[in-house]
């Protein structure tokens, strides 16, 4: 497959690299490296998904205030990419207690909980703050004998990660194609094949009720479905929602919540990404 490289440079890095992958992989982008210049950033996307218009409005209409990004593109040879990726991925360590790693790389029986995850430059190995943050509430929250939903599921691995800590009942849903079959391949590597991994979005929600609600997307879905999300929730039932930022976007997602009969817990907070928790009020 032909990639073409979009090399971004941007002033000031932090944390707005973080906050230009997460735009990037929305257009399209698939995987990001650093480059050994602090602010500069390498996006690649597969040629025949590469939109001018999409890439011009990110760079040129972002609407940050003192935010410099200015951009390059060259096409690629037409080599592994998946392999070069795969060389320089690392395994992640969530709170002391979650070794998060792929097949290739060294096992750590020793750990409280491992999950084995096929990346193939992926979204929602724990490598970003959002995906990272969802965890360490998963690893907070009691989940024994819980029915969990994992909305936007991506690689699966909160609901995964659910499972491994005790919840009876988990369903994990993402509307991208490759997750879904992503989802599948990991729940069976970590032994949890009695998770329910569906193709779609929360139209999805019938009249079965949840304990535990992950939402890992972004602000536009979570303020269209928390309607939802609080019809499928139990009494006292717990939301946690990320994809979002915490300057504008916790104050609105805060307001939809509260407006539909959810009580704001707490939040964590990294590289400007937050995870935040609720409660259904009983």
């Amino acid at each position: 497959m032909k990639y073409f490289e979009i090399r971004l440079n941007i002033t000031p890095a932090d944390p707005w690299k973080e906050i230009f992958t997460s735009m990037m992989g929305e257009i399209g982008c698939d995987s990001f490296m650093d480059d050994e210049d602090e602010g500069t950033l390498l996006c690649y996307i597969p040629v025949q998904d590469y939109n001018e218009a999409a890439l011009k409005e990110v760079v040129e209409d972002h609407g940050f205030e003192n935010v410099e990004v200015t951009y390059s593109i060259r096409e690629m040879p037409d080599i592994d990419w998946n392999a070069e990726w795969e060389a320089n991925y690392q395994p992640v360590m969530i709170a002391d207690r979650c070794y998060i790693r792929a097949p290739f790389h060294p096992a750590r029986p020793e750990t409280e909980f491992e999950i084995i995850i096929e990346p193939k430059m992926s979204f929602g190995t724990a490598h970003h703050a959002t995906t990272a943050q969802m965890a360490e509430y998963v690893l907070e929250t009691e989940m024994k004998n819980k029915y969990v939903l994992d909305m936007g599921s991506g690689t699966g691995v909160l609901a995964i990660l659910s499972k491994m800590r005790g919840a009876t009942d988990v369903t994990a849903i993402d509307n991208d194609e490759w997750a879904y079959r992503n989802g599948l391949e990991n729940v069976a590597h970590n032994n949890c094949a009695d998770i329910q991994v569906l193709l779609g979005d929360a139209s999805l929600l019938g009249e079965k009720k949840y304990d535990v609600i992950l939402a890992n997307i972004n602000r536009n879905i979570l303020l269209q479905d928390i309607p939802t999300y609080v019809r499928c929730l139990q009494p006292n039932g717990l939301l946690f929602m990320s994809g979002f930022y915490e300057e504008p976007d916790l104050d609105i997602i805060r307001k939809c919540c509260e407006e539909n009969g959810l009580k704001y817990i707490d939040h964590k907070m990294r590289d400007n990404w937050v995870a935040a928790k609720f409660q259904k009020l009983g």
